[in-house]
């Protein structure tokens, strides 16, 4: 079963931009295949890594949804809906050459998505023994995860900006964790965009009152302002990067691989 690592944080802390720079560091460390899963509703982490998307797995779940009350049914009358459904799921996993990428999206139609999700939950329980590690990007609500969807959690990363807020939203999300009874085996905070890499004492303050253990600190970086105004993956940062540093540094003290 590969191993997983699940990143939440409120929206707007750059979880997406770390989460993209840790699957370019495991394919660095040869640490692969990895199998990156956007489960953001707000799926951009294609736009990160630099890979088109056509379809979602949330595309597919409306589109099966649907398919009983259509009248242009596109489930053949040949196949089930089962079937018709992991052939569509199996086109939305994007192949690179060292990772692949499955972007679940958000689901937008009204009604139960009980069978569907369950299909998803099967589909991923046959995908992630072929890979060495599962790197997920979560939205704040981690519904995926809190669903049981994903198999399971070995290191939970949470992201935060140097804000009150952002360290109450983590807060809240680690306490999510506990209450789902994921029980990662590692749990750790991540302080993004910090100016010159340093941390005031109010929020070091918040951190010890939510009871989050910090695991390292990232600097503001103008180049991932610029990267990201120019359409550039994240991922292309060079080596030197003060992110991108920053970042290797805390996931080598993790020992994650």
């Amino acid at each position: 079963m590969a191993y997983t690592i699940a990143v939440a944080g409120k929206g707007g802390v750059g979880k997406t931009t770390l989460c993209g720079l840790m699957v370019q560091y495991l394919c660095d460390k040869r640490k692969t295949p990895v199998l990156a899963v956007d489960a953001d509703a707000n799926s951009n982490l294609n736009e990160v890594l630099g890979v088109d998307v056509d379809m979602t797995l949330g595309d597919v779940r409306e589109e099966v949804a649907r398919a009983e009350n259509s009248v242009n049914n596109p489930i053949p009358a040949s196949m089930s809906k089962a079937d018709y459904t992991e052939i569509m799921f199996n086109r939305c996993l994007v192949e690179e050459d060292d990772y692949d990428l499955l972007v679940m999206g958000r689901t937008q139609g009204k009604g139960c998505y009980c069978f569907v999700n369950g299909l998803l939950q099967t589909q991923l329980a046959k995908l992630t023994p072929n890979y060495k590690y599962l790197v997920v990007d979560n939205e704040a609500g981690m519904e995926h995860i809190s669903r049981g969807i994903l198999p399971k959690v070995d290191t939970m990363i949470l992201v935060s900006d140097c804000s009150r807020r952002g360290i109450q939203a983590v807060g809240r999300i680690a306490k999510l964790v506990k209450e789902c009874n994921l029980n990662p085996k590692k749990t750790g905070l991540i302080i993004n965009r910090a100016p010159e890499g340093k941390l005031n004492d109010g929020i070091k303050e918040e951190i010890e009152i939510q009871g989050l253990t910090l695991i390292g600190v990232v600097p503001q970086d103008t180049d991932v302002y610029e990267y990201d105004c120019e359409g550039k993956p994240t991922t292309q940062l060079p080596k030197d990067s003060p992110v991108r540093k920053a970042l290797y540094e805390i996931l080598d003290g993790l020992e994650i691989c």
